[in-house]
Parts: C-alpha cells; sequence; structure tokens
C-alpha cells in the first residue's frame, strides 16, 4: 500500500518550551486503521497536529501524497484545496468545532465553502444525516445536543464532503457506552468503506477497535515502538515503561503484592495456586 502521511525525523517546539516531538519517523498507508498511544503529555495530540497541517515541524518534514507539508503548499491550488478536501480532522472537544446555528448548516459550511451545486448539496446532505442516524437533528441547535450526538454530527460534518484520511484526537473521550459503541460501529464501517483511520489515543480496552497497528510514543516525546496492536497489547513492559499502565498494590487472602493494572483491560497477571 501506499504511503498517504509520512513523518520523517520530525521534531516539534512550542515556542519557549521543550519539544513535544523528538525524532518521530513513520508512515502512514492508504487504508490501514493506526493507532497513536501514549501517556497524557506524550505528544499524540501535537503530532495529529502535524499530520493535519495545523503545525509544522520543527526539523525534520511532514509529507501528504508525497508533498511536503508547508503553509505555502496549503494556502496554494491544487494542493491546499485537495488536501483540505482528503484530510478530516475529528477534535476531542468536538463543540469547539461546531459554530453554525443548526446541524444542516454545519454539514452544509464545507460544501458550500466548495462551491457544490445546490442539488448535489441537499442528495448528499440527505445520505450523510441517515449514515450517522442524525436525521432527527437537523434543524437542533448544536450546543443543544448531548456529547455523543455533537460527536456524531462533528465526523458527519467532515465526510460530507468525502475525504479518504480521518485524523481522531481521543474520539471516545467522555462517551457514554452506547454512543462510545455507535461511534465505533461508525468507524468500522468507514473503514471497511476504504477510509484511512490515524487515531491518538491512551484507552488501552478500546485500541483493538480502533487500530490495527499502534505506534508507541514515552514521556520523552520519541517514539518507541511501532508494532501490531496485538503485540503492543500484550508487552506489559512495554506498556508500563511508557505509564499506560502502572503498578499497584493488590490484596489476595492473606498476602499483598503488585502487578501492572492495564486500564480497562483488566489484570496483567494470573494467581496461580
Amino acid at each position: 500500500m501506499d504511503a498517504v502521511l509520512a513523518a520523517n525525523d520530525v521534531t516539534f517546539a512550542y515556542p519557549g518550551h521543550e519539544p513535544s516531538l523528538e525524532d518521530v519517523s513513520f508512515e502512514v498507508r492508504a487504508g490501514e486503521r493506526l493507532a497513536l498511544l501514549g501517556a497524557n503529555g506524550s505528544g499524540k495530540s501535537t503530532l495529529l497536529y502535524l499530520l493535519d497541517g495545523l503545525y509544522f515541524a520543527t526539523r525534520g518534514a511532514v509529507t501528504a501524497f508525497g508533498e511536503t507539508l508547508t503553509e505555502a503548499c496549503l494556502e496554494h491550488p491544487p494542493f491546499g484545496p485537495r488536501f483540505r478536501r482528503e484530510v478530516g480532522f475529528l477534535f476531542q472537544n468536538s463543540e469547539a468545532q461546531l459554530f453554525s446555528a443548526s446541524v444542516e448548516e454545519e454539514l452544509a459550511f464545507g460544501p458550500l465553502q466548495l462551491g457544490w451545486p445546490k442539488d448535489v448539496l441537499r442528495d448528499r446532505l440527505d445520505d450523510t444525516c441517515a449514515l450517522f442516524g442524525i436525521e432527527a437533528l437537523r434543524t437542533r441547535r448544536p450546543h443543544h445536543l448531548s456529547g455523543g450526538e455533537r460527536k456524531r454530527v462533528a465526523l458527519a460534518s467532515l465526510m460530507i464532503v468525502g475525504p479518504s484520511i480521518l485524523l481522531l484526537d481521543e474520539p471516545t473521550a467522555g462517551l457514554d457506552p452506547r454512543s462510545q459503541s455507535l461511534l465505533l460501529d461508525i468507524l468500522e464501517s468507514l473503514h471497511e468503506s476504504g477510509l484511512t483511520l490515524v487515531t491518538a489515543t491512551h484507552d488501552l480496552h478500546l485500541l483493538p477497535h480502533l487500530a490495527d497497528r499502534a505506534l508507541v510514543l514515552d514521556e520523552s516525546h520519541r517514539l518507541v515502538a511501532d508494532r501490531s496492536a496485538d503485540d503492543v497489547l500484550s508487552d506489559v513492559a512495554l506498556l508500563t515503561s511508557t505509564n499506560l499502565v502502572h503498578s499497584h498494590r493488590h490484596r489476595h487472602g492473606g498476602s499483598t503484592h503488585s502487578h501492572a493494572h492495564l486500564h480497562g483491560l483488566g489484570h496483567g497477571h494470573d494467581h496461580t495456586a
């Protein structure tokens, strides 16, 4: 499969701060599901911002479709409009990316910016609302919706223009179990239709539902593993060293010991008589 996104020895530092990412290199292949794993502050969200052309590498380069991402190339056709159409970004806080007076206006904003004919837009609105189960929300104000509804509307507003890549920052954060399950089903359907999904998360119990391959960032902001999701989940030493699991004291009968606790996956140990 072709690489659609790549980071080549990328280092990034916010002004006046130590680097948030150090010498990170990897490729994202067309049609794959990739997770960015790491403890809070490891640089996952920053890496997504770089892949989306919201920030630019302090050193090294990020490429998309074979083109190095720069402010200049994103401001001019043909590459700039193509990139913004092909790459969608779902922020952790969906409310931050919803700004229109109604759900229907929210979904129509992108196509109108692209100059779509009204009849094409009308048909796409109907199809997209049906796909995301938000037909009954079309006249509602986005900020009056539940967290799960806002997440689906934000995702629908990206998908209506037909991107080939979705970047997702902690997409299930703050969702109740039903909303979380519905979102995961939608993402699975989008992947089955051919979309490339890159998801930043620290929810290990959701990893098998979100990705087949995982990149792991440590707390020094470096990439320390690029393996299958199953391999990463089975490597308790790796997860412990990157602060994705923790050890705690645990009592069984009259004895107490410490072991690794995998968040949402149960305890990383067994008890043998």
